[in-house]
């Protein structure tokens, strides 16, 4: 079940319960808490928490984000990413700031960023893809 709550804080808005399959996209201005599984990408200006029984398959791009579960894709986070000793990570990691404790797992590249934001960063990527991309077409 998905639930739509508030903190004192307005950190954490909403909730997706363990037991809880979405297949689809999320877009949020506020904080995320996955407790269940989502295949599908999520955008958030807020905070992206994975917890322990939290699965997300999709891309990721959040201010923050604290991950206990796992996830398969890349994950672009503007600020701090924090991945907890049962975190599970298969795929790149594009963050300002990174912070894995041990015990976490992690397979894939990481680019920290500096003082650009991650979605900067990641539109630069997708430009030298393309220019890549439109290079081997005229060579062919």
């Amino acid at each position: 079940m998905a639930k739509n709550g508030t903190d004192s804080n307005n950190v954490i808005v909403n909730f997706i319960t363990g037991g809880t399959e979405i297949t689809g996209d999320i877009n949020s201005n506020e904080g995320i808490r996955i407790e269940g599984s989502l295949t599908g990408n999520i955008s958030t200006k807020g905070k992206l928490v994975v917890g322990e029984t939290g699965k997300v398959k999709g891309e990721i791009n959040c201010k923050n984000a604290e991950i206990f579960g796992f996830i398969e894709g890349k994950i672009s986070v503007s600020e701090l990413l924090s991945l907890r000793k049962t975190a599970r990570i298969n795929g790149d990691i594009i963050a300002n700031k990174l912070a894995i404790e041990p015990g976490s797992k992690f397979t894939g590249n990481c680019n920290m960023t500096d003082d650009r934001s991650s979605k900067t960063f990641l539109q630069e990527e997708k430009n030298k893809s393309k220019a890549t991309a439109t290079e081997d077409k005229k060579t062919a």
